[in-house]
């Protein structure tokens, strides 16, 4: 903790010191982010880090293996973000990132029998099964299992928002637009997926 607010002083002297006429405007007006990222808890997917993004431009919400439960879900806490983030901050972009190497993924292509003893945990893993399991059936390395199924996490999440009116109608009339990505923990590099092409491409090649 001690290493904590040493930080918080280091973020005081360098960082406060130097943005405060920024930082007065952003707690005099409403925020208005021009998008909302669902990612990983991952401590090692840090989205303003990895989009260079300053306070105020992304809605964030993090979660174990980035899921966003469909509408009728009896957990309501990521639905009621993005209804905020459309109806109320008027994003323009949703965007759900996963990560390679994403532990709440391999923990459900392993069967996640293990976790049985932290039962919310558990439960929260429920929401990825179908998508995960069903993306190893063609592969056999396990490494690619389990990209492959970091990959099909996010299209079904992605798949999930259009379960929420407010998605279906900003999209309908060009207010909005979903992106899933995926990050690259050894590169720092993030594929976007390509509904047209169904796969994911780096992100460099989209100019």
């Amino acid at each position: 903790m001690r290493k904590l607010l040493d930080g918080h002083a280091t973020f005081r002297r360098e960082y406060v010191a130097g943005a405060r006429d920024f930082l007065r405007t952003l707690a005099s007006e409403h925020q208005s982010p021009s998008a909302m990222y669902i990612g990983c808890s991952d401590s090692r997917v840090v989205p303003e880090l990895l989009t260079t993004s300053a306070p105020g431009e992304l809605f964030v919400v993090r979660n174990i293996a980035n899921a966003a439960p469909p509408l009728q879900d009896r957990d309501a806490s990521v639905g009621a973000a993005l209804d905020y983030a459309i109806e109320v901050l008027h994003v323009e972009h949703v965007i759900v990132c996963g990560h390679y190497g994403c532990g709440g993924v391999k923990a459900v292509l392993d069967g996640h029998h293990a976790l049985r003893r932290h039962p919310s945990l558990h439960e929260w893993l429920d929401h990825l099964a179908p998508p995960i399991l069903a993306s190893r059936l063609a592969l056999v390395d396990p490494e690619e299992q389990w990209r492959a199924a970091v990959e099909a996490n996010v299209v079904q999440q992605l798949a999930n928002l259009s379960t929420f009116a407010s998605v279906r109608g900003h999209l309908e009339s060009g207010k909005l637009q979903l992106h899933g990505w995926v990050y690259d923990l050894h590169t720092g590099g993030v594929s976007v997926y390509d509904e047209a092409g169904e796969r994911f491409v780096d992100a460099r090649s989209l100019g």
